[in-house]
């Protein structure tokens, strides 16, 4: 049986060229980072070059970048840091966030986590397509407002958000601008100080490389409020022992990023067309997302009739690996909050599936998914009261 996997926006497989740097940091290059003798040296210089390598790829400053876990701990970092630096400053009463209905859940829980503590929260609606409305926005904002948070790119339907115009309206009202880029970066060329962004959250396996280990990028003149307090490393924002294998392997990982990002772009963005035109031919199939507007790996489907999860499951018979959510909640039974905010009806919700291509996948992987889900889809639908109905 074949072995295709088509979902790589839950994770991608390490880089061999990231698992060959990180390996010696393992067993070699062990000292600790903060230590001042020659192991600790050569891991803190490895974890700096590696700083260097993410600014680069979004265009910032390297002591602007900080070293997390991943991207929920990017996330909550940057949001509570803001938000409780200014409850320290006036108090929460009344203090506002602007956030959208399809946010990721570690943006999504952080603000209701705020919430409880007196902090009013904006959850912007948006269209058919995944999109905020940029005047709803500017409209939005008030006196009150202090952050607001916009995913850069969504992780189930693929929509990219108007970054630009985004910061320019944040830039107009002196409000703080955070990102959840992490599904964008390495698809998406990002410039931060074009974009006016201030904080933009990564998460290494994502990009081929490790898990556990992401990046914060923090403009300089920022200040949060320590959330988890420790030895103070990274500029006290992150206490903790740094993970040296896994940041140079995010940090290699960015710098091939950056290098391929053209060639991957292209190479997805070719495959995915095909792969949407060939299942669109499967009769009552839709397309969720902008057709155009949208991440270069991302295509994502309804079936008239046809649950979701089923169909994943008989993909995997066949060797195929798609999704029927956000990897992070997709073992939960209600609709994806993602596809009942652009106004599909629960039913068409849970009849949806997401295919998310990458750098190592092939037309042949495309033909095998387009030749085996039509029959899939049919005997699904063979089975389905709706169908028949």
């Amino acid at each position: 049986m074949k072995k295709i996997y088509m979902d790589y926006a839950a994770t991608t497989p390490v880089d061999k060229g990231v698992l060959k740097v990180m390996i010696p940091y393992f067993t070699k290059y062990y000292g600790n980072a903060s230590s001042i003798h020659s192991y600790g040296k050569k891991a803190f210089d490895a974890v700096e070059k590696s700083r260097e390598q993410i600014a680069g790829l979004i265009k910032s400053d390297s002591d602007e970048i900080i070293f997390t876990a991943g991207g929920t701990e990017s996330d909550n970092i940057a949001i509570k840091g803001v938000a409780y630096k200014n409850k320290n400053k006036k108090g929460s009463k009344g203090f506002n966030i602007i956030t959208s209905t399809i946010e990721h859940p570690a943006v999504l829980e952080t603000c209701k986590h705020l919430e409880k503590q007196g902090f009013s929260v904006k959850y912007l609606p948006v269209d058919k397509y995944g999109f905020i409305d940029l005047a709803e926005l500017d409209k939005s904002i008030s006196k009150d407002t202090f952050l607001i948070t916009i995913m850069f790119a969504n992780n189930e339907i693929g929509t990219i958000e108007p970054m630009q115009d985004i910061g320019k309206i944040a830039k107009s009202h002196n409000i703080l601008l955070h990102t959840d880029a992490v599904q964008a970066v390495g698809k998406v060329p990002i410039d931060v100080n074009k974009l006016k962004i201030d904080l933009l959250s990564i998460s290494s396996h994502k990009i081929y490389g490790p898990k556990g280990v992401g990046a914060l990028f923090i403009r300089k003149g920022i200040n949060l409020q320590t959330i988890a307090h420790g030895g103070g490393q990274e500029k006290g924002f992150r206490s903790s022992t740094h993970n040296s294998p896994g940041i140079v392997g995010l940090g290699k990982a960015c710098e091939l990023g950056k290098i391929r990002l053209e060639k991957d772009v292209a190479h997805m963005k070719k495959l995915r067309n095909l792969l949407i035109k060939e299942i669109l031919k499967i009769e009552q199939c839709y397309l969720n997302g902008h057709p155009e507007k949208r991440l270069a790996n991302n295509a994502h489907f309804r079936f008239t009739a046809v649950e979701g999860e089923s169909l994943n499951l008989m993909l995997d018979k066949k060797g195929i690996a798609a999704a029927t959510g956000s990897a992070c909640s997709s073992k939960k039974l209600q609709a994806s909050h993602v596809l009942l905010a652009i106004g599909l009806d629960p039913a068409e919700a849970h009849g949806s599936l997401r295919f998310s291509l990458g750098r190592m996948s092939t037309k042949e992987e495309v033909d095998y998914v387009a030749n085996e889900l039509p029959g899939i889809v049919k005997k699904l639908r063979n089975m389905s009261p709706l169908w028949n109905r």
